[in-house]
């Protein structure tokens, strides 16, 4: 990739997560706060049914339709996998006007903090991950990377380009202003960070990042009949990011008692007890923390 032509800011994704969603219609309605002279940047409500509503989705997530099988059976109507394919078309199959790089802004109930979510480890996503963790040292870059693009739901599976914005900790179908203003700064840096890549003016150092790779979700306990009798135990809540250690209390059962984490090595939980996932039975998902040099 020697140029970088188009940007996509997408928010939306899930229709009641405000922070993405209103960041567009921030940047639809002032476009020189995200206009560079070098490439065009468009935005994209993703799930403007979803949004109305304030619902998370119509009729199906829409950040788990992008699987390429998916996006090609013609079979598939519900909302959000017709919406998924317009998307696609929208962004990818529109010729010259062709995304290039792909944000997709999200925020959680969990506390995540500012999160990058990588999908894959092209060099110019861990160079900027590296850059924006470095400017703001609250920003942590999570990697939930797939063996081939036709594994990848997400939206960020149309692109090679580009990853998510995560933030949190923040209600759904709410907008924190400190939340607001923080994703956008990282919005603004990566749009720098992208006009200078294309002026030639990134210099190629090696750098050391912090990565939390996906190892496995873990559900909460449950009863045969799939019934919840235990939920996160107060020392976990709110822990994102915190070592984990084999025996360290992990769930609290409505009977009172505690249950530890049986895992062999220490781990680095994320995405605790987040309000969209009980559906999915996650009660977070476990990372392995490391550094990497790129």
């Amino acid at each position: 990739m020697n140029q970088i032509n188009r940007v996509a800011i997408v928010g939306g994704t899930h229709g009641n997560e405000f922070t993405g969603a209103y960041l567009v219609h921030k940047f639809a309605q002032f476009p020189d706060l995200i206009t560079r002279s070098s490439f065009e940047t468009v935005t994209l409500l993703a799930n403007p049914n979803a949004f109305a509503a304030a619902r998370r989705y119509v009729e199906k997530d829409l950040n788990r339709c992008f699987l390429k099988q998916d996006l090609q059976d013609s079979t598939l109507k519900s909302y959000e996998e017709l919406q998924a394919k317009l998307i696609q078309d929208t962004l990818i199959s529109n010729g010259d006007k062709q995304a290039d790089f792909i944000l997709d802004l999200h925020s959680s109930t969990a506390n995540m903090g500012l999160t990058i979510i990588l999908v894959n480890s092209h060099p110019l996503n861990l160079k900027l991950a590296a850059y924006l963790s470095q400017i703001n040292p609250l920003v942590r870059i999570y990697r939930c990377s797939f063996q081939s693009v036709e594994e990848n739901p997400f939206v960020n599976s149309l692109c090679e380009l580009g990853f998510a914005f995560e933030v949190g900790p923040i209600a759904q179908g709410v907008l924190k202003a400190t939340l607001f203003q923080q994703t956008e700064e990282l919005v603004h840096a990566l749009l720098d960070y992208l006009e200078q890549f294309n002026q030639g003016e990134i210099r190629s150092n090696n750098e050391t990042l912090t990565l939390y790779d996906h190892l496995s979700t873990v559900d909460y306990p449950k009863k045969s009949d799939g019934t919840i009798f235990g939920m996160i135990h107060p020392e976990l809540q709110d822990n994102d990011y915190q070592a984990l250690n084999p025996g360290d209390p992990i769930f609290i059962a409505f009977n009172g008692k505690t249950i530890v984490y049986e895992g062999a090595s220490t781990v680095w939980p994320i995405f605790i007890n987040e309000a969209a996932y009980y559906e999915k039975g996650i009660a977070m998902c476990l990372t392995q923390k490391q550094q990497i040099n790129i």
